[in-house]
């Protein structure tokens, strides 16, 4: 069972958020962040027998979601009247891009912890967005600790990369998006698929999803050894991944489900499913092959889990989130090899 380690400062970032807060958000990102298609392709709808849709958050700016959350996370302390001499995040790469960029277009500095085994396509990514880049060890160090500790001293905010409602509200806008093509097409979203670490991603979703359509069914999907979140949903309770595991999917190793987005997923989700490392780089080869999408692991695990044939059944629509594409020349390379 997962040790309480900061449980005063999650609980001090507020309540869930609701349909209302994801839209305030889509207003602010409006005309900064990229409003992804819903994009089809005839072969993944026979693969997987049913009406597929494609949410390529590849195509985001900076190439993954995480640019949504971090723009209104800045943004709404901005406009809500707050000091923001700078920001400081912790991250393995796509969410230090997305805070990147995000601060760079806010006219704020921003400092990111990032592991120093993070791809250095996103390490140089992140430095070349302006930020300053500070490494540590994700096996023998605390990255929050590392970066609150940087707060305290410099008086920056922090821009945590899911446990907070305002970076939930963002990447729940991919989600409003969704629910929005759908009314367009005069069709319903069953099931919805979609990355998932430390919850961010797939709480923001859900919220948006199933205020639209409250009978669709939305999973969580990681890699096969951490799968904390499908584990903590069956067991009632939060639990940790083993620190010793490693896997390619680095934007999806998070030790556990966040504080508030646990529940919020408790409450939402209709449950977990996996893919093995190599079932992702099959899916990043497909993507690429098949779909014309570079896709990175992590953002390919949803998608890895569909053609796995892990789905669930009975479904007239699918929507796959493949959330960033931010993969390194030699993973690619692997995977297309495959």
């Amino acid at each position: 069972m997962l040790k309480s380690s900061d449980a005063a400062h999650a609980a001090s970032q507020g309540a869930a958020p609701g349909l209302t807060d994801i839209e305030a958000a889509a207003k602010r990102i409006f005309g900064h962040a990229q409003r992804t298609p819903l994009l089809r392709y005839p072969e993944l709808d026979r693969l997987l027998g049913t009406r597929a849709f494609i949410k390529p958050e590849c195509l985001q700016v900076t190439g993954s979601f995480k640019f949504r959350g971090a723009y209104n996370k800045i943004r709404s302390a901005l406009d809500g009247g707050a000091k923001v001499p700078g920001v400081v995040a912790f991250s393995s790469g796509n969410h230090a891009q997305g805070v990147a960029a995000a601060a760079g277009m806010l006219g704020v500095p921003a400092i990111i912890v990032m592991p120093e085994d993070a791809p250095r396509i996103k390490i140089e990514n992140t430095k070349a967005l302006g930020a300053t880049v500070q490494l540590y060890d994700r096996y023998k160090e605390d990255r929050e600790a590392i970066a609150r500790q940087i707060a305290r001293d410099k008086g920056y905010l922090v821009v945590p990369p899911y446990d907070d409602p305002a970076i939930i509200a963002g990447q729940g806008t991919i989600g409003l998006e969704i629910a929005e093509d759908f009314a367009r097409m005069g069709l319903a979203p069953d099931v919805v698929l979609a990355p998932c670490s430390g919850g961010g991603l797939i709480s923001g979703i859900a919220t948006a999803v199933k205020a639209r359509h409250p009978e669709a069914r939305v999973y969580a999907c990681e890699p096969a050894r951490f799968d904390d979140t499908a584990r903590s949903l069956a067991a009632g309770k939060r639990l940790e991944n083993a620190g010793s595991e490693k896997s390619i999917c680095d934007a999806l190793l998070s030790k556990s489900p966040g504080e508030i987005t646990f529940p919020i997923n408790q409450r939402l989700l209709s449950g977990g499913l996996t893919a093995s490392d190599e079932e992702a780089l099959s899916a990043v080869a497909f993507a690429a092959r098949r779909m014309k999408l570079v896709v990175e692991p992590g953002g390919a695990i949803a998608l890895a889990a569909a053609l796995q044939g892990r789905a669930p059944k009975p479904a007239k629509t699918i929507v796959i989130v493949c959330s960033g594409g931010n993969i390194d020349d030699e993973m690619l390379r692997q995977a297309l090899a495959g």
